[in-house]
């Protein structure tokens, strides 16, 4: 389940995007999350699901994209996940191609949020406890509850840095999705190039768009 951190050089790379990215995102800087605890994240994430599943005037999936996407980008480290996705690969990138891709990344991942969580409510999601994840790690364990049917377990991998607790890998039902990405997209670099996988994620996203077009 744990992944190998990346190097200081592409971490640092990493930092750099991810501070790109905010100054164009001005509308997620003004939401303010505390995110100063493994626990509180997920619990801001969870609470936010519902929330936004909720509001009566969002409708579509392209509104609760936008909704979602503050809360995304603060619970979840896209930039480190979307690097560690294509690992020895992504030190090759220049600092668009990076971009391109953490841009790519980031609205797909928001999306995936967008169409698939648009039914939960209160109670879905609980809690079950807090583990050393290893490597300075925490996963905290919980399920997505399900009436009639068995809960699903649904693990987040989180780390800190300068004081904020953020998502870095998510493992559902035994699953991790880090490890899917890693594979999906390694088939995909190699038969093509950083633009064909950049235009795979652009279409899965509008797929999801077009797939959920209402709540």
């Amino acid at each position: 389940m744990n992944e190998h951190p990346l190097s200081a050089t592409v971490a640092g790379v990493v930092s750099l995007v991810a501070g790109l990215l905010l100054c164009v995102s001005s509308f997620a800087a003004d939401v303010q999350y505390k995110l100063d605890t493994p626990q509180s994240v997920v619990t801001t994430l969870n609470d936010g699901l519902v929330r936004i599943a909720s509001d009566p005037n969002v409708k579509t999936v392209t509104e609760r994209f936008e909704k979602l996407r503050p809360l995304i980008l603060a619970t979840h480290d896209l930039p480190y996940i979307a690097a560690l996705t294509i690992r020895r690969q992504w030190k090759d990138l220049d600092t668009m191609q990076q971009m391109r891709f953490v841009d790519a990344f980031e609205r797909l991942s928001i999306m995936t949020y967008a169409a698939r969580f648009k039914n939960v409510g209160a109670g879905t999601f609980k809690i079950k406890g807090t583990s050393d994840a290893g490597g300075g790690r925490v996963q905290i364990s919980s399920v997505i509850v399900r009436p009639n049917k068995a809960d699903i377990p649904l693990d987040y991998v989180l780390q800190e840095h300068d004081g904020t607790w953020q998502i870095v890998n998510i493992v559902a039902d035994g699953v991790s999705d880090l490890a899917l990405k890693h594979a999906e997209y390694q088939r995909i670099l190699a038969k093509g190039t950083i633009d064909d996988l950049i235009k795979h994620l652009q279409e899965q996203a509008a797929r999801l768009q077009q797939g959920s077009s209402s709540a």
